[in-house]
């Protein structure tokens, strides 16, 4: 990974196209997540445990979603999905545990810490197949954007770790429709690693529809091991989510 430039057509011309939709659709969604955080960041040769150290423990985030449907042949339907995940904390960086500036020497510091994490998808996928058993399969395209500083409460010293990047992952979608009810269960995913770098991003889900709203409850995980030069962050977001949204 590491901002290494990767060939997309070749991968969705490994999906084949077996179904398609009958006509023109479109839907969207807003869902809030309930996650718990958990793992390190390093900056240079320092890491710290954002749970225990940074006391980053977890925050309600946001996630929108788009997405457009059609009939024509070989043309992948298209999904946006942005996601944002702003977490603070104030925590304690105990005796000779730095972090690039904040150098507490024998005694420890109090910090306070603030982690922006923002994501947006491109995703291109296909149909496999569309009737009780829905079945999808395509290519991610993320842009993802973090970065989490840490200030020392004492001495107003700040430092911070910084990731970005252009991500391609696989993505898979598999639902099942209960007859006669408008409910379902599924489950989706994105993933990639590559070159000891590696993100993976699933839910599972239950989900009712009620003429075009759409309801949906479940639980997602995401995690993320990114190292962008002097920096890495490797964590673990994880909790329930509930959503509301359209489909036509």
């Amino acid at each position: 990974m590491r901002k290494t430039a990767m060939t997309v057509a070749g991968v969705l011309a490994m999906t084949t196209p077996l179904a398609m939709a009958d006509t023109v659709g479109a839907g969207a969604s807003v869902s809030y997540w309930d996650s718990s955080l958990s793992g390190t960041a390093t900056n240079g040769t320092d890491t710290v445990d954002v749970e225990n150290d940074l006391n980053l423990d977890g925050d309600s985030n946001v996630n929108l979603t788009a997405l457009v449907e059609h009939p024509v042949p070989v043309l992948p339907n298209i999904r946006l999905n942005y996601t944002l995940i702003e977490q603070s904390g104030d925590g304690q960086l105990e005796a000779n545990t730095g972090f690039g500036l904040i150098t507490p020497g024998t005694t420890s510091v109090d910090v306070r810490s603030d982690l922006d994490l923002e994501q947006l998808d491109l995703t291109l996928y296909y149909e496999l197949l569309d009737n009780w058993v829905n079945l999808d399969g395509g290519l991610t395209i993320r842009d993802i954007d973090g970065e989490l500083i840490v200030q020392d409460q004492t001495r107003n010293l700040e430092d911070r770790t910084d990731i970005s990047g252009v991500i391609p992952m696989a993505y898979a979608s598999a639902r099942f429709d209960l007859p006669f009810t408008g409910a379902s269960i599924g489950a989706e995913g994105n993933g990639i690693s590559f070159d000891g770098d590696s993100i993976f991003d699933a839910r599972a889900y239950g989900q009712l529809d009620i003429a075009v709203l759409r309801l949906q409850a479940g639980y997602r995980r995401m995690d993320v091991d990114y190292e962008d030069g002097n920096d890495a962050l490797d964590v673990t977001l994880d909790g329930p989510y509930v959503s509301a949204g359209v489909d036509f």
